[in-house]
């Protein structure tokens, strides 16, 4: 850890004229320790040297996420009461938060140096994040016995607090557009997948806490979820719902309110996803039929579901829900990464272009789009060619069905697998931050 290095850049950036009007002077130095694993006593001492430092030119310093052995050697060094609790943190997104706060304070603030750093209110520090009443109270075995209700709810806490910063984010593009864009999806616990009453319930609660109509309430379409689906949608909540449209349409039809215009909805449905388990199926097939089909299979079901969601949406009854003011749902294309290296790196999202779609992008498919995908309507353009696709991997005794049911357990199982992880990790946290907190 070189602090001579921290130096020359913050004396570097310090004289630049590139930082903007508003700031004269740098006010906080934030140290990620996320990388370090063990320091020393020169390490220890070092640190000492930079605080008293930059304490005489009041420059604060920020520690952010320090693992829990280094941070036991801070405590122990006197680090942590020299800098003060409050300026370590568990993510630097919460230190940059606060410190920008203190900066714009500084325009109603004194003239003393001590002002700008004289509290921190507004974002927890990892201190008292996870020192709250709650875990205080649990003891070590209760921790390590996975009283998983507390850890739990601290998610839930942290998750409806960034979707509702989000919302605030959105809401002008929610508002210009009158709802029809400026959405954010906030999914459901996946243990409740089969839990029809719990997934109701759960989307009851986190909608009313989130607060906003901007957010979507992700579930997923196992058979207990449908009606999950159809009761959420019943009561005014929009949804984000995969591979389902009857569903929207029940649920609008079910639902007491006279004008549905608040309510609306996206049907997601997973794209390389498809092809990838396709393709393996067609590899084992092997023939020259079967291997000729790589590729084609999920872009021919995206242009026969189009199909089928255009039929959906057009007739008497969806007449009689759009003269209650009803919002068409919308198809969004997920997992439009293409996996595949022999397929071009804008195949998927080149062929799923419609009126009344979304495509979600990660940042290098939007890049490489902007820079050489084609921007012409797809989802059309040759429907017999993808219904003949469809029909000849049937023919070659690939049910689509069971592909759908595979794909469906495989994607729960990872949202599972992702959501009990989050959990451990956390628990972990909070036994080290308990266990630290007895040697403070």
């Amino acid at each position: 850890m070189s602090f001579s290095r921290l130096r020359e850049y913050e004396v570097d950036v310090d004289r630049s004229k590139r930082r903007g009007p508003e700031v004269e002077r740098i006010y906080f130095v934030i140290l990620e320790m996320a990388p370090v694993t063990y320091i020393d006593s020169s390490v220890v001492q070092a640190l000492k040297d930079l605080y008293q430092e930059y304490k005489l030119r009041d420059i604060q310093i920020a520690i952010s996420n320090p693992s829990p052995e280094v941070l036991l050697t801070l405590s122990r060094s006197g680090l942590v009461e020299l800098i003060g609790k409050e300026w370590y943190f568990v993510r630097v997104h919460d230190v940059v938060q606060v410190c920008l706060q203190h900066v714009q304070s500084l325009k109603g603030a004194s003239n003393s140096p001590q002002a700008p750093f004289s509290s921190v209110e507004n974002k927890p520090s990892l201190f008292a994040r996870l020192s709250k009443e709650r875990v205080e109270k649990l003891s070590i075995t209760d921790l390590e016995s996975g009283a998983g209700k507390d850890i739990e709810s601290a998610y839930w806490e942290l998750v409806v607090k960034d979707i509702q910063d989000t919302c605030k984010l959105l809401e002008p593009i929610y508002n210009e557009t009158d709802g029809e864009d400026g959405h954010v999806s906030l999914a459901v616990s996946p243990k409740l997948a089969n839990d029809t009453n719990g997934t109701i319930e759960a989307a009851k609660w986190l909608h009313n806490m989130v607060g906003s109509p901007c957010v979507y309430m992700k579930i997923p379409a196992t058979d207990e979820s449908i009606s999950s689906m159809k009761e959420v949608i019943s009561l005014g909540i929009s949804v984000n719902a995969t591979v389902m449209i009857d569903a929207y349409l029940d649920g609008l039809e079910s639902c007491g309110m006279t004008d549905l215009s608040k309510v609306s909805s996206v049907t997601t449905f997973y794209i390389s996803r498809v092809d990838v388990t396709l393709d393996k199926k067609l590899e084992q097939i092997g023939t020259t039929e079967a291997l000729d089909l790589k590729g084609k299979g999920v872009v021919a079901q995206a242009v026969l579901a189009y199909q089928l969601y255009q039929k959906k949406f057009s007739g008497p009854r969806w007449e009689r829900l759009e003269n209650r003011g009803a919002k068409k749902q919308r198809l969004m294309w997920a997992s439009t990464n293409v996996k595949n290296p022999s397929y071009p790196d804008t195949f998927y999202v080149n062929s799923v272009i419609g009126r009344d779609t979304i495509s979600t992008f990660s940042v290098q498919a939007l890049q490489a789009f902007m820079d050489h995908g084609i921007l012409s309507r797809t989802l059309d353009a040759k429907v017999s060619e993808a219904q003949d696709i469809y029909n000849a991997i049937e023919k070659l005794g690939i049910d689509w069905s069971s592909v759908g049911l595979e794909l469906e357990h495989e994607v729960l199982d990872s949202f599972t697998k992702s959501f009990d992880n989050v959990l451990e990790c956390m628990q972990k946290k909070a036994m080290n931050i308990y266990s630290f907190q007895k040697h403070v």
